[in-house]
């Protein structure tokens, strides 16, 4: 009987009917990708007869199903796409084990033999490399304003010239963290963030000199710089002093918070400017942008937060068509204009950067040239570790901030400098956690001792 299931099952196998995919298969998680995209695949199928080239087909996915599908095809050997864009998020799982047997082409030494390495701005090639090696095209820049309400700020006669660091934030907005109805509860914060949000926390230790791993994959998860940051981030969220309030961005709530004026400044990279300028246009000509506060003085004037790769799985049909499609997507100055316009993202390639499009006065921004606001802060973006412990350690510095406020709760302590000595207490722990995880890891376990690179 068993022989006769396998026999019918092999056959029915052999005549089932299969989806075969003329040309190259490219995946998107985005669905504004996929409209961007569209024409440029139109124009590149049209001539690819003509030109001895493969046709590209494109697919949307959810980015759950990309990740699952995209791994499963490398972990069996087996045909998945052809070229496929991943998460900043997601990136990490792929770069586990021996750095030869990542499963996406090492880009490293073409990037610099065409020259295209010093066309790219270089932090944005941080979060797709591992070990000194580039796997992936970087599709973006992200780097972080502070958005905030001019109408109300310039109403309370403040001026924001005079905001270098956080400390000078404070100072200037506390007036206006105010109780607007005079029932006794506080209606209007100066910061709409929140202490269990990672992309809040995360840009803000990053902007601080923090991270989670440095570039050589050692933990720095217990660093001065993030207790700091945590340790000023319970602060502003709770106790008789606090300025922030939970206003999560995608949400009916959090966007009613920001158009009432619930809440005054907001971090903003320039993808989220996009969202805000599609989404939430009632506060066109009422906001403006400004350099990050910095952490001291003299410091950073920005962060990153998110991003996007295109990469080239190694089991790819053709790698030579990938390339020099990628290529033509993503150096594009005709889909860098539709990025910024559509979205507000800057592309990564620095020629493009004194493009009219970006030189553009945004009304929405109050006529701010925001398109160079953004730009000029580019290159000073900082490091994003690709380390596949990443995920992990950010997810459990979330659990030692929330710590963190029970012990401020708990013992009625909000000055950042008295919380201080205890965030770094429950860093150390999360950071020895970590290193645990990692030693399992025989790829990786000398770095989670402070060893280098290629362990």
């Amino acid at each position: 009987m068993i022989l006769l299931i396998a026999l019918l099952s092999s056959v029915a196998i052999a005549f089932w009917p299969s989806d075969e995919h003329e040309g190259l298969v490219f995946w998107t998680f985005t669905r504004h990708h996929a409209q961007m995209y569209g024409p440029v695949i139109e124009d590149w199928n049209q001539q690819a007869e003509q030109a001895d080239l493969e046709p590209i087909q494109m697919h949307v996915l959810s980015m759950g199903a990309l990740n699952r599908r995209t791994q499963s095809g490398m972990w069996a050997k087996t045909p998945t796409s052809d070229l496929v864009e991943i998460e900043r998020s997601s990136v990490a799982q792929f770069m586990a084990g021996p750095v030869d047997k990542v499963g996406f082409y090492d880009l490293t030494d073409r990037l610099q033999e065409e020259g295209i390495y010093d066309q790219i701005n270089a932090p944005s090639f941080a979060p797709w490399s591992s070990r000194g090696r580039i796997f992936g095209l970087p599709h973006d820049v992200h780097p972080v304003l502070l958005c905030y309400r001019a109408d109300l700020v310039e109403a309370a006669g403040i001026d924001v010239s005079n905001i270098k660091t956080w400390a000078d934030f404070e100072r200037a907005m506390a007036p206006l963290v105010s109780d607007l109805d005079n029932d006794g509860d506080t209606d209007r914060y100066a910061l709409g963030l929140w202490y269990t949000a990672p992309q809040n926390v995360e840009t803000l230790i990053l902007q601080a000199g923090g991270g989670t791993f440095d570039e050589d994959g050692k933990p720095i998860i217990a660093s001065e710089a993030n207790a700091r940051v945590i340790a000023r981030m319970i602060s502003w969220c709770v106790g008789p002093n606090r300025i922030a309030i939970d206003a999560p961005e995608f949400s009916p709530s959090g966007n009613e918070l920001k158009l009432t004026g619930r809440v005054v400044a907001a971090l903003m990279p320039d993808w989220l400017a996009g969202v805000w300028m599609n989404d939430m246009k009632d506060l066109g000509g009422k906001l403006k942008l400004m350099p990050m506060p910095a952490w001291e003085e003299g410091g950073r004037r920005t962060s990153v937060m998110g991003g996007t790769m295109l990469a080239i799985p190694k089991t790819t049909r053709d790698f030579d068509t990938a390339w020099t499609f990628a290529k033509e997507l993503y150096l594009s100055e005709d889909l860098a204009e539709q990025l910024f316009v559509s979205n507000h993202i800057i592309s990564p390639v620095v020629d493009l950067w004194d493009k009219p499009f970006y030189q553009e006065k945004q009304p929405f921004f109050s006529g701010q040239q925001s398109g160079l606001m953004y730009i000029e802060q580019a290159p000073h973006v900082p490091y994003r570790s690709s380390s596949p412990y990443h995920q992990i350690a950010l997810q459990k510095m979330m659990d030692a901030a929330s710590g963190l406020k029970d012990y401020a709760v708990k013992n009625n302590t909000y000055d950042p400098d008295a919380l201080f000595p205890e965030a770094k207490r429950l860093l150390e722990e999360t950071e020895s956690l970590i290193k645990q995880e990692m030693s399992r890891n025989v790829f990786i376990a000398g770095q989670s001792a402070g060893g280098g690179g290629d362990e």
